[in-house]
């Protein structure tokens, strides 16, 4: 019966839902199947959690499931599996109002709640309460510490947030939801929310053990321990549980040190006590793991840690959100505005959103500073969100289940893995074959021909695999660059495209005060260079300067966001907040005051018609207060004060923001008409600029007025005042950086909130646009009255003077073949898009076909909004670019997350939603880590590679060997896999990068031409050698079946064979009976002259094809730099060469490789140095210098149609 539902539709995490219930009789088949099978069905089941489900359950609607199958829609389709659990609850819903609070909560509870209780004893009292109401049974699961309830409305499994599921208007907020709950009501909702508490639970070693050691890979190694054994490899089979057993336990180290951090980091100040508001109005002290959705907690003074999401609905906060934005400014936090209060209509009424009120939100793990308030009201906030639903929940979850790394070298990998397993078949059947054809017994058949199995696998891939990501992980942190997601280095091989913050990133954090230009009688005047003089200490635009910001005394200092502080600072102005003891003394909240310095102050002059009171006032100088703040809004692009000057009667606006926004709030009369010219000349010079406005208001409006009165208000009709003029300087170091990657042929993209052309003007001064290339802006307008969406396109650099009017820019005619076929229609003309954010808003939704043709030339994307910028790392993704994200944290951290290679520049806690974190703060850690991402993507293929030719090596000398019905010996096997292949892969990783950036990128996956080129000859290579090797020994005139006394010389040799035929003359002096003893041992018949052949030739071609795959320059340093690569194989070559030409019997006897003449030995070394030449001519001259000329030439013709992979594809 199918029945498939979706969940979490439209989200990122959305799945299908299939329901299932047990069937008695495929649970009694599956049973019947592990024991036949050994428990393996049961492995493979517990592997495959679909499989499982299907196999032993029938399928039913979602609704009357038992337990629940999803599956994500994304491209990884990862399956997960859900238990259904039924609670008992006296409703549906958990925002119902219950008729009978008392009864229903302890029948849901299952006790009785706390409280003041009747005399009747409990029994009488539940039988009561039974009688009363019949209680409801509700079904949910548990899916990544989201707990998912079936809706009858919905018909449906449902997530309950918190209070955004009402849909609350800002009015709702303040009439219904800010007196506070009942105990009663608050233990009810706790059925549904649970314990807020963002629990990350520290899994016993034990249940890490099961897990890990369940994976499939050890269970093939238990599988090859027990073959071996059964064998009689004793020692072999030793080696690789103690290898199995260090991996096991450093793996169960670092993800238990993990979790334990994880759990530190989100413990700390988790659980603190928090004082709530009741129903009845009690204030009640409480533990934070008690607080519901709707519950109204009471912020102190003092400031705290808040325990969850909630909405400010009196009173203001400083609050340092470093932990969630990465921006450790701290940010004013106001009250939620109260349409209905001020006496306006529903209009102005909207539904509450912590995104779009996140002025008014406090969010869970961000530190309250300090809090401000009115006497006899306290700082009241409603909880929004509780546990895993919050802000910091989220964060936490998306670390706890992250989203698999999607990268082609895995994948490759997997395929890799499945091909050898299909040349170990061919391994198996042909062993199979030649014992039953030679009758040999069928125990040894079986174990001989698994064990081709376990030969063809290598049990050591894993760790070896793991060793260059760890090496480069221990090297990024040398330099600076900490890495929680070490699988990400090797995908920062490939990055082809980079996004680039503006301010903080490419340019210094502060900004620098350059001047001001006023505005008088609708002109401006000439610019100045500071507002500290005497003559403007009391102008309009000093005032708006001084008061016009969120900044705030911290323990004494000012604090608050870099323009707002450079700003004010440079009026030389003093701010003054009010005590706690002056604010409780005043009916209402005590204003920030700002005066100037007494320098700047002409002495007052007092006149005969002057009051006392005023002379007081007067003397004690010229101040302002702001009455109330309307914060900076990225959305509105301004913020605006409300102030009032110490003896005047009415009150004042002053209005701050993009110059744009600002001109279009401020009467016509008012703008000079040069406005656009003078923004302009600016901006494309880089400076940042600032608009400032101010407007007298109504004398009707009172201070109790202005706490109610709406920004809209306020911000209108305004009277233009001028323009602050900012400078935001270039790091030194970013142009050398952005020319680097330009040379390397990698993308680099701006994506800033800050203004179109002043972005412009930051990427050609730091050479993101050559001064050559033209800029053409996509001016993207929204459908209007009944017209259809359109772009305007025009050129960024030439103005044309319309008669009269100001300037505006020269529009251009683009059609889309144009941009589609951009580089070869215009190739003597290079162009870059700039857009903005709405712009891309606007195409993203209307012209999506033309979407990915834009990007594929977009240099700069201004005005970005922090979820467009994740939207754009998308886009650039979904065109095949690799994409790398370099910015400061602030608003970066969805994008930083999303792209392939993100890195932070912020030491601060947000850097957990980074892969990376720069200690340095400028962008030169982004060709560190491509530089690093491609040495460990090269180092990830030379070991696989020398995996694979390994295993196939040894394939070829057992099958080669089970040919003769013979092997290779435990210590033979023991000294290749541990002396020779661990020795050097762990030694071979350790070549450092490359000193610079190449234009050639590495290939992103295994199954490509070169690669696969590259093993297939030396397999081949490898086989023919080994071959020639076998038969060539058999052929030489010495050669017999090899016996003991073969060994052996004198007078008792001389009745085996003739002198000139005796395979070796080495003077003995061993025992004969204890030479034919051993025989008796060799049950294996390991030692003859084939095996001894094959042993020197193989060992001798894994370090051949070592120091063959050992590539260098031009992504790692040369082997020759890698000194413990190039001991180690030289102390293997020494070794070997030594125990060839040098016998020594103790040697001989524990590697069981028999004596041979030294003619012979002089021959293997004649093939050996064959082999050498022949591999090192087909890697480097054949694959290096023919092929991969050939591969990358057709690479980048080919790349021209679609952009991404292009080395030019930057314009």
């Amino acid at each position: 019966m199918e029945d498939l539902k979706i969940i979490n539709k439209g989200l990122e995490d959305e799945m299908e839902i299939g329901g299932y219930r047990p069937c008695r009789w495929k649970l009694a088949l599956v049973g019947v199947g592990v024991v036949c099978s050994g428990g393996f069905l049961l492995l493979l089941l517990y592997w495959m959690p679909e499989w499982g489900v299907k196999a032993t359950c029938s399928r039913t609607t979602v609704k009357e499931a038992d337990m629940v199958l999803l599956r994500s829609t994304d491209e990884f389709k990862r399956w997960f599996l859900a238990k259904v659990r039924v609670m008992l609850a006296p409703g549906r819903n958990p925002f119902d109002n219950l008729d009978s609070q008392t009864t229903s909560t302890a029948t849901a509870n299952g006790h009785t709640p706390h409280g003041p209780r009747t005399p009747d004893s409990p029994s009488q009292e539940i039988r009561h309460m039974y009688a009363e109401y019949q209680p409801m049974q509700i079904r949910y699961f548990t899916l990544h510490s989201t707990k998912y309830y079936w809706s009858d409305t919905a018909q449906n499994f449902v997530v309950f947030t918190g209070l955004e599921d009402l849909e609350v208007t800002c009015s709702t907020v303040h009439s219904k939801h800010s007196t506070g709950l009942s105990r009663n009501q608050q233990e009810y909702r706790r059925l549904f929310f649970g314990v807020n508490e963002i629990a990350v639970k520290v899994p016993s070693v034990f249940k890490l053990l099961i897990k890990e050691v369940l994976n499939p890979f050890y269970i093939f190694q238990l599988f090859s321990v027990i073959l071996w054994s059964a064998d009689e490899y004793y020692y072999y089979a030793a080696a690789i549980v103690f290898m199995s057993v260090v991996s096991i336990a450093t793996s169960l180290y670092t993800i238990k040190k993990q979790y334990v951090m994880l759990h530190d980091m989100v413990a700390a100040h988790s659980i603190v006590r928090v004082s709530v508001i009741r129903a009845n109005n009690e204030i009640e002290e409480a533990m934070s793991t008690d607080l519901v959705p709707g519950d109204v907690m009471v912020i102190p003074s003092n400031g705290t840690i808040m325990p969850c999401d909630a909405v400010l609905v009196s009173g203001t906060c400083i609050v340092n959100e470093s932990m969630l934005t990465g921006e450790s400014v701290p940010v004013t936090k106001t009250n939620l505005p109260n349409p209905r209060q001020g006496g306006r209509g529903s209009d102005s009424d909207t539904v509450y959103c912590t995104e779009e009120h996140k002025r008014h939100t406090l969010f869970c793990g961000t530190n309250v500073i300090q809090t401000r308030f009115y006497s006899g009201e306290l700082v009241k906030a409603v909880v929004v969100r509780t546990g895993f639903s919050t802000a910091k929940g989220q964060l936490v979850r998306s670390i706890l289940y992250p989203k698999p790394t999607d990268f082609k070298l895995y994948r490759d990998a997997y395929l890799f893995l499945l091909c050898l397993v299909a040349v170990a078949g061919i391994g198996f059947i042909y062993s199979i074959a030649l014992s039953i054809i030679n009758k040999v017994p069928a125990k040894t058949i079986i174990i001989e021909s698994l064990d081709i199995i376990t030969i063809t696998v290598p049990p050591a891939l894993p760790a070896a695999m793991t060793a260059g990501i760890v090496y480069a992980q221990r090297r990024l942190k040398h330099i600076g660059i900490f890495c929680i997601s070490p699988q990400r280095i090797n995908i920062c091989g490939q990055l082809n495209l980079v996004c680039f913050d503006k301010t903080g990133t490419l340019t210094e954090d502060g900004l620098d005060l350059w001047g001001i230009q006023r505005v008088e009688n609708k002109s401006f005047l000439l610019s100045e260079e500071n507002a500290y003089r005497e003559s403007l200490v009391k102008s309009q635009f000093v005032a708006c300067m001084a008061t016009c910001h969120s900044l705030t005394k911290i323990e004494g200092q000012l604090s608050g966001d870099p323009l707002d502080l450079k700003m004010f600072e440079a009026t030389g102005w003093i701010l003054e907040e009010a005590t706690e003891e002056e604010t409780s003394l005043h009916n209402r909240i005590m204003p920030t005051v700002v005066r100037p310095p007494k320098q700047l102050l002409p002495e007052p002059t007092v006149s005969s018609q002057q009051d006392m009171e005023l002379y007081e006032l007067s003397q004690s100088g010229y101040e302002i207060g702001i009455v109330r703040q309307f914060p900076f809004s990225s959305a509105l692009q301004r913020m605006s004060v409300v102030t009032r000057t110490l003896g005047e009667k009415r009150m004042e606006a002053f209005l701050k923001g993009a110059p744009e926004v600002v001109a279009s709030l401020c009467k016509k009369d008012t703008v000079p008409e040069d406005f656009a010219e003078v923004l302009e000349d600016y901006t494309k010079q880089g400076f940042r600029v600032i608009a400032l406005a101010h407007r007298r208001l109504e004398s009707k409006l009172t201070w109790h007025k202005v706490q109610n009165v709406s920004r809209d208000h306020i911000e209108a009709n305004m009277e233009f005042l001028g323009l602050i003029i900012m400078q935001n300087k270039l790091k030194p170091e970013t142009p050398g950086v952005l020319e680097d990657l330009r040379r390397a042929n990698i993308r680099t993209v701006m994506v800033t909130g800050d203004n179109m052309l002043t972005a412009i003007s930051v990427a050609r001064d730091c050479g993101m646009i050559p001064p050559e290339d033209r800029v053409i802006i996509a001016d993207a307008l929204p459908p209007k009255d009944g017209q259809a969406a359109k772009i305007n396109w025009r050129y960024a650099d030439n103005p044309t003077k319309s008669s009269g009017k100001a300037t505006r820019l020269e529009e251009v005619e683009i059609s889309l073949e144009d941009v589609s076929q951009g580089e070869e229609a215009r190739q003597s003309e290079r162009y870059h898009f700039a857009m903005s954010g709405k712009a891309f808003a606007v195409i993203t939704e209307h012209f999506q076909d033309l979407l990915q043709k834009l990007v594929l030339h977009g240099t700069v994307f201004a005005r970005m909004a922090p979820d467009q910028k994740t939207q754009l790392v998308e886009v650039l993704q979904s065109v095949d670019y690799f994409v790398g994200m370099c910015g400061d944290g602030a608003n970066d951290c969805g994008a930083l997350k999303r792209a392939h290679g993100g890195i932070s520049l912020s030491e601060l806690e947000a850097s957990v939603a980074s892969p990376f974190t720069s200690r340095t703060p400028n962008i030169s850690c982004v060709p560190n880590l491509i530089r690093e991402g491609r040495a460990a993507l090269i180092t990830s293929f030379c070991v696989f590679k020398f995996m694979a030719l390994y295993s196939i090596i040894q394939y070829i000398s057992v099958t080669l060997l089970y040919s003769i019905l013979s092997n290779l010996g435990d210590f033979q096997f023991l000294f290749i896999d541990i002396a020779i292949i661990l020795l050097i892969v762990f030694t071979m990783s350790l070549n450092p990068a490359w000193k610079e950036l190449v234009p050639r990128r590495p290939p992103s996956g295994l199954i490509s031409g070169p690669l696969l080129f590259s093993v297939l000859t030396q397999i081949l290579v490898c086989l023919g050698f080994q071959t020639m090797a076998f038969l060539w020994v058999r052929k030489q005139s010495w050669w017999e079946p090899w016996t003991p006394l073969s060994d052996t010389r004198g007078d008792f040799n001389q009745t085996f064979c003739l002198s000139s035929q005796c395979a070796c003359n080495l003077s003995s002096s061993s025992n004969i009976s204890l030479e034919l003893n051993e025989t008796e041992l060799d049950d294996h018949y390991i030692k003859n002259y084939e095996n001894t052949t094959l042993f020197y030739v193989s060992s001798f071609q894994y370090l051949i094809v070592a120091i063959v795959f050992s590539k260098g320059k031009p992504f790692r340093q040369p082997s020759y730099k890698n000194w413990p690569f190039v001991l180690s194989a030289c102390s293997l070559y020494a070794f070997l060469f030594f125990i060839l030409f040098y016998p020594i019997s103790a040697i001989d006897d524990f590697l069981e490789i028999v004596c041979v003449p030294f003619q012979w030995r002089l021959t293997i070394l004649l093939i050996v140095f064959v082999n050498a030449v022949v591999c090192i001519l087909v890697e480097t001259l054949v694959l290096d210098v023919v092929l991969w000329k050939l591969v990358f030439s057709r690479d980048k013709q080919g790349s021209y149609a679609s952009g991404p992979a292009a080395p030019t594809a930057q314009y």
